[in-house]
């Protein structure tokens, strides 16, 4: 018998209890244009590590690390 309240994940690794995707908070949507003000590149800091988000050529982003 299954019970109509939806499952909530749990991710062992840490063992916090999620709600499933189909719960979660939509994701925030920012511009590119936001991100990079004007220009073609920005460096973004996570997790002590820098990326750098540019534009290309062909008016595509890329994310390195």
């Amino acid at each position: 018998m299954q019970s109509s309240k939806p499952a909530l994940i749990q991710d062992a690794a840490t063992a916090h209890v999620r709600p499933p995707v189909s719960m979660a908070q939509p994701a925030r949507r920012i511009t590119s244009e936001a991100l990079l003000q004007q220009g073609r590149e920005v460096e973004i800091e996570h997790s002590g590590k820098i990326y750098r988000l540019r534009v290309t050529q062909l008016n595509k982003l890329i994310l390195t690390a």
